[in-house]
């Protein structure tokens, strides 16, 4: 990737996290720690990767993106106003009973949302069908989801997995994102999913690892992905949860709660500063 592209890619991420403290501040409710980790895959895909169209978001041909972790939509809906998919002043309306985006993911009312998700190991068997009927239906769309690592706890994640292997569907890319928290602790606190690529490996998947902070590793494992034959690919990211907010970060207290006024001005004057640095950086290649 082109160095001007990795800077617009992390600019972008930057933003994405700033405005998803902005929703959940201003809703004193939402998730915030795993959307802050999954900033950089969401504006790789949605910026660099996927086929889509924000004015055709139910076009037949589009790739797909099933949010399995589908409670960390303050980093999801972000990216989807930021892309275009309806404008940026819905975001206010994040969790209210005015509107329409809800806490976690959901398609009727919300234009570029593939699925509603919420419940943990649903999401990635959503998409597995999804790309299964690309394959039967000879279409050459690509389906992607992420998976929360705690996630991986759900026996569902691995039926859908053994099914994805078994038919070979080289259409579809899974992330997990690999913060290594959940809400109680640690993985290995709780129930310890390693090793996960030779977990992914035994069902008969590509696996791919990478920094899910680097937009250029996160793009590069992609291609790789696309280049894999007659196997799903996994690609396992790993990211930091809380990442931009130095109170924030790999603590498990962020999972779910809302700051209050003191830390959200904490936070919000750490992600301005970041979003300064990458937009400067951005500036020098324009």
């Amino acid at each position: 990737m082109e160095v001007k592209k990795a800077a617009q890619l992390s600019l972008l991420g930057a933003q994405a996290r700033r405005s998803a403290l902005e929703m959940v501040y201003r809703a004193t409710s939402g998730h915030l720690g795993g959307s802050m980790s999954l900033c950089e895959i969401l504006s790789v895909l949605y910026f660099d990767t996927m086929r889509i169209d924000p004015a055709k978001p139910d076009d037949p041909d589009r790739d797909r993106f099933v949010l399995s972790k589908g409670h960390c939509t303050p980093a999801l809906y972000s990216v989807l106003a930021m892309r275009g998919f309806f404008p940026r002043e819905m975001l206010s309306t994040f969790r209210s009973i005015d509107g329409h985006l809800s806490g976690h993911a959901e398609m009727r009312h919300v234009p570029g949302v593939d699925m509603s998700t919420g419940s943990l190991g649903q999401g990635i068997s959503t998409a597995v069908g999804m790309a299964l009927a690309g394959q039967v239906d000879k279409k050459d769309y690509r389906v992607y989801a992420v998976l929360g690592d705690g996630e991986l706890e759900e026996g569902q994640v691995w039926e859908a997995a053994m099914a994805a292997g078994n038919y070979h569907l080289d259409n579809l890319c899974v992330f997990v994102d690999n913060n290594n928290i959940q809400i109680d602790g640690t993985l290995e606190e709780i129930m310890s999913p390693y090793p996960i690529d030779k977990k992914f490996e035994a069902f008969n998947w590509h696996v791919e690892c990478c920094d899910g902070h680097d937009v250029t590793a996160i793009a590069a494992a992609l291609e790789n992905a696309k280049a894999a034959r007659g196997k799903p690919t996994v690609i396992i990211a790993r990211t930091v949860k809380g990442k931009g907010v130095s109170f924030m970060e790999n603590n498990k207290e962020w999972h779910g709660n809302d700051p209050d006024k003191e830390q959200y001005e904490k936070a919000a004057a750490e992600l301005d500063a970041l979003v300064a640095a990458a937009e400067k950086e951005a500036a020098r290649y324009e």
